[in-house]
């Protein structure tokens, strides 16, 4: 690993900006790299493979698990998530930061394994503005976007365990946070 480069996680509930900042930052920066997760979730209409995730069967995944093959893994949302090792060692390798994007169970794992790894966490300005942000990106339907508050609700209890916190109030505000943050450390 390159001793210049660092591994970043984010987290957030769903529907708090993480993406949203996340691609910003990367934005005509070429010393970020964001890892590209796996996922056992069907694709949303705007996602592509290997782009936004991997998209594999149950049974791929547990093949892969139990090849050592992530450096995290969780299952959110009935669904499971996890970040390739190798790519996360390819990215530092080369001397770039990695941006793990991914949840706080996750995020757990990671900051264990890999202690000096810098956590963020991102929060929305509140639950209703929350809410309305699920409603408006239209990618669920009525009963998943409540599963998703209810699992907002415990999601963001988990805050206090991050090195940093943003709260997503403003876009243009949450965004030089986020800068701020990664030109600090």
């Amino acid at each position: 690993m390159n001793t210049a480069s660092k591994l970043f996680v984010i987290s957030a509930p769903s529907g708090a900006g993480k993406t949203t900042l996340v691609k910003s930052l990367i934005k005509g920066n070429e010393n970020i790299k964001c890892s590209t997760s796996y996922t056992t979730r069907a694709p949303r209409i705007n996602e592509k493979e290997g782009e936004d995730y991997f998209f594999v069967s149950k049974e791929e995944f547990v093949k892969l698990k139990n090849s050592n093959k992530f450096i995290e893994h969780a299952k959110v949302f009935n669904n499971f998530y996890a970040t390739s090792r190798e790519e996360i060692e390819k990215i530092l390798f080369q001397g770039a930061h990695a941006i793990l994007e991914i949840d706080w169970q996750g995020a757990r794992q990671v900051r264990q394994s890999i202690p000096e790894c810098v956590s963020i966490f991102i929060l929305p300005p509140s639950k209703e503005e929350l809410r309305e942000r699920l409603i408006n990106r239209a990618t669920d339907d009525a009963k998943t976007i409540e599963l998703r508050i209810t699992e907002a609700n415990r999601d963001m209890l988990q805050w206090s365990d991050f090195d940093y916190c943003i709260i997503n109030d403003d876009l243009e505000t949450a965004k030089k946070e986020l800068e701020s943050i990664f030109s600090n450390e």
